[in-house]
């Protein structure tokens, strides 16, 4: 056999398949190279079903998830950076159901505070509002091919453009109706050449200790935070847990712990596109105060930039 034809995963799977108790985790050089055959469409549509299943099953290590970084990162179509302040990403893969949808504000009002913002993602298959369908609606169509973004700037990147391979895993979950790793990678990974700010959202507590090692181990500039129904900004209703690393490393002065105290809200639940919008757009006009959680995230991300940037330009007068 040619060294140029893949062995397949089914070796893989064997390791990672034997249940909750009997599975075995991958090194990182293993999951990476999982990982590349699965974005390189050259799995078989069987064995991709059952590594997505597997995976969903055992639930995937700081070090596989590395290796899938890896991967990923090898291959991704990245936008740039010129500047020394970083851009802000946004991952952008949950939607919304029940609360309204404040990616696309968040990205708005950090553009306002003169930061570039970067929101990727693609539609998740079931009936959320996604922040490429309010994106549009506010007049930012989603880009085409891969540029340098601006200060001050907002862009929406399909999926699809950043790498169709990853794009083509999250799309297993219309077959399977369930999450898989291309969903844990895609809020992990970064699509940014040069400086960039992370904003890392977790659904259930106890991914929060594996993202933040994995955030670690990359050095990432970043904020992890419990997300609003998977999405990166801040509950509206209460403050949650936000931590900041720079350079990976875990910021003490850049901390916010939870509040548990609900917040007095005016907004319904379950807002459709035109209610979403009209709520945003409000509140980007100032005839509604912006949420004070959201007031809180804004604020960390804005000083971990300075620091990030006040970082680089000490690096470059060595």
């Amino acid at each position: 056999m040619s060294d140029n034809v893949p062995m397949g995963i089914a070796h893989y799977i064997r390791e990672i398949g034997r249940g909750k108790q009997g599975a075995r985790d991958l090194t990182r050089e293993q999951a990476c190279d999982l990982m590349t055959q699965v974005l390189t469409q050259t799995v078989e549509p069987v064995a991709l079903g059952a590594f997505c299943l597997a995976m969903r099953i055992k639930g995937e290590t700081a070090e596989e998830m590395l290796g899938f970084l890896d991967a990923i990162h090898s291959q991704l179509t990245a936008f740039t950076n010129t500047y020394t302040q970083p851009v802000v990403v946004l991952p952008s893969y949950n939607g919304a159901r029940r609360l309204p949808l404040l990616t696309p504000l968040l990205a708005k009002l950090l553009a306002k505070q003169g930061h570039a913002v970067l929101i990727h993602g693609c539609p998740s298959g079931d009936s959320r509002l996604t922040s490429e369908e309010l994106m549009s609606a506010m007049g930012i169509a989603p880009a085409t091919h891969a540029t340098a973004i601006a200060q001050g700037e907002v862009v929406f990147a399909p999926t699809a453009l950043l790498s169709q391979g990853l794009w083509a895993l999250l799309q297993v979950r219309r077959q399977t109706g369930l999450r898989n790793a291309g969903h844990s990678l895609a809020k992990l990974m970064n699509p940014v050449s040069g400086s960039s700010l992370q904003v890392a959202s977790y659904t259930h507590p106890e991914y929060a200790t594996s993202m933040e090692e994995t955030l670690h181990q990359q050095k990432a500039n970043a904020l992890l935070l419990r997300g609003t129904e998977g999405e990166p900004v801040a509950d509206p209703r209460k403050i949650p847990q936000m931590r900041s690393l720079l350079h990976g490393e875990i910021q003490p002065d850049l901390h916010r712990e939870a509040e548990s105290q609900h917040m007095v809200t005016d907004f319904p639940t379950g807002m459709n596109l035109t209610q979403t919008l009209h709520f945003n757009d409000d509140i980007l006009c100032g005839k509604r105060a912006v949420p004070p959680s959201l007031l809180a995230q804004i604020d960390l991300i804005s000083r971990l930039s300075l620091a990030c940037t006040h970082s680089l330009n000490e690096a470059k007068s060595l």
